[in-house]
């Protein structure tokens, strides 16, 4: 699948008609600080599920709040130009999700181990394709606890974080270029792993 701009299927919350965008929002609370509070409605959802794929949901809890604390303090530095927030709180979370290397490779040892995706919607009640859904699930998770933490990092930004590529270079401050080689990179070694298999590809769909 070749790289793209932004991820087929995701797309950022929509504010609705006429609402102000994250940057105005942003903008305002740097005077009235409760304006932040629609900063956390809008995306602390999204926030949690990708947070809790990657963690698991008795650490999560802290990081995404840890994530809106930093933002809260940090948000006179926020670049209004950026009408989209989400690059910027990902990029928080990133940095957060990243002092808990053990427990992410731990959630991924017990996904590979069971296939309880904490987040994942079941597929279908039919027990053959739950069992085939579960399956993919474990041998993903396998491959991507083997990957380098850098590459596993922006394609999970991707596939489960629904950013593009453009956002996810801004969430971890490198360029572009770097986030599609790395994407390269881990997609090659995840087909290696799984017999020429790109599971997140359809991830993509699912959850961006």
């Amino acid at each position: 699948m070749r790289p793209t701009s932004r991820t087929p299927g995701a797309f950022p919350p929509q504010a609705t008609e006429g609402a102000p965008d994250d940057a105005e929002i942003l903008a305002r609370s740097r005077r009235e600080p409760e304006r932040f509070a629609e900063i956390f409605h809008r995306h602390a959802a999204p926030i949690k599920r990708y947070v809790t794929r990657r963690l698991g949901p008795d650490v999560a809890e802290d990081v995404v709040a840890e994530t809106f604390l930093i933002a809260f303090r940090q948000r006179s530095g926020y670049d209004t130009s950026r009408p989209d927030a989400r690059p910027w709180l990902y990029g928080i979370a990133a940095n957060l999700i990243g002092r808990h290397r053990r427990t992410e490779l731990r959630q991924l040892q017990i996904l590979a181990r069971t296939g309880d995706d904490p987040v994942c919607e079941s597929f279908t009640d039919r027990s053959d394709s739950r069992v085939s859904a579960d399956a993919v699930r474990r041998r993903l998770a396998a491959a991507l606890a083997g990957l380098a933490p850098e590459y596993r990092e922006a394609l999970l930004l991707v596939t489960w974080g629904g950013l593009g590529y453009e956002d996810a270079a801004r969430a971890l401050n490198v360029p572009i270029g770097t986030i599609r080689s790395r994407i390269s990179r881990a997609r090659s070694k995840l087909r290696a792993a799984l017999g020429g298999v790109d599971p997140t590809s359809a991830s993509e769909e699912s959850h961006g």
